[in-house]
């Protein structure tokens, strides 16, 4: 299967449709009267598209078990024709729209089996996916060409040209897959004095600075407390879903100190130094915390 670990659990919804066709208006008088004879086609159906949602793993081998937390199924006869549809939530790493789709198609192929004995020219026709929220792909898509990143590297070694820096550029490999411009690169030892000054000089040109390393508590760890003093306001939320997320893949996040918040109409990141790190601290926010581009343009939340 996909690995979806890097993914965050988001409200995830889809809607599938199947169409069964019936051949005359008997079998619809039928199923309205609940004179079929295998018994109630709506109620039958609805169950067993119900099972079917819940046993799509078991028969699909690529698709994730996962919490169903909403399941719907509507019926709408408009004519011979019987409009089946399929809702699907949960709140996951990853989208519903085989369930729904499986779904859709096990209510008609139950409806075909309870009313073929009455209408030998019933059909099943169109199982598709109607739509499907939640997701990266579902998220409001920002103007990524009025955001121009910074990536600052904090690191006595690299600095000295003792170690190569790694983290750096995976935050440039990172912003790649948004399209997001890279505009400088720094590397600046771990000196509080030293970092501010770095911050200070992207500003006027980069209104998304990423810092990476410093984070710990080694005693030469101190961007947060180079940062801290220079953001007009901090983002606690931010903050606190990168150590969480983070937590849940290795048990020593919780002590990293990333700090993220508003800085002249920038926002700033600092992350941990190791590119693991960085990825998993990325992983965590992006793109929703792109948001505060149209925040800071004054749009609203929504």
């Amino acid at each position: 299967m996909v690995d979806i670990t890097h993914k965050s659990n988001t409200l995830r919804i889809a809607t599938a449709q199947a169409i069964v066709k019936t051949s005359n208006q008997a079998t619809i008088d039928a199923i309205k009267n609940d004179k079929v004879p295998k018994g109630n086609v709506f109620a039958m159906s609805k169950a067993a598209g119900l099972l079917g949602v819940k046993k799509t793993p078991e028969l699909l081998p690529d698709c994730h078990p996962l919490p169903i937390e909403y399941a719907g199924v509507d019926f709408n006869i408009e004519g011979f024709d019987i409009k089946v549809t399929v809702t699907i939530k949960t709140i996951y790493k990853t989208g519903v729209e085989v369930e729904a789709m499986h779904g859709a198609s096990v209510v008609a192929l139950n409806m075909y089996d309870m009313l073929k004995p009455i209408d030998k020219g019933i059909e099943i026709h169109s199982i598709r996916l109607i739509e499907k929220k939640g997701g990266k792909s579902d998220f409001k898509k920002i103007d990524v060409n009025d955001i121009r990143a910074g990536i600052i590297v904090c690191s006595d070694s690299v600095s000295a040209g003792i170690n190569t820096d790694a983290s750096g550029k995976a935050i440039a490999h990172f912003l790649e897959d948004y399209n997001i411009e890279v505009a400088s690169e720094t590397v600046v030892p771990d000196d509080i004095q030293a970092i501010q000054k770095a911050v200070q000089k992207v500003l006027p040109h980069q209104n998304l600075i990423i810092l990476t390393g410093g984070t710990g508590l080694s005693p030469r760890d101190v961007t947060p407390e180079a940062i801290l003093p220079m953001l007009d306001k901090r983002i606690p939320g931010a903050e606190e879903t990168i150590r969480r997320y983070g937590q849940d893949r290795m048990p020593f996040a919780f002590l990293s100190r990333s700090v993220v918040g508003i800085k002249d109409n920038a926002l700033i990141l600092t992350l941990p130094g190791s590119p693991k790190g960085v990825k998993e601290s990325l992983d965590a926010v992006m793109p929703h915390l792109l948001h505060v581009f149209s925040i800071l343009k004054g749009e609203a939340h929504g």
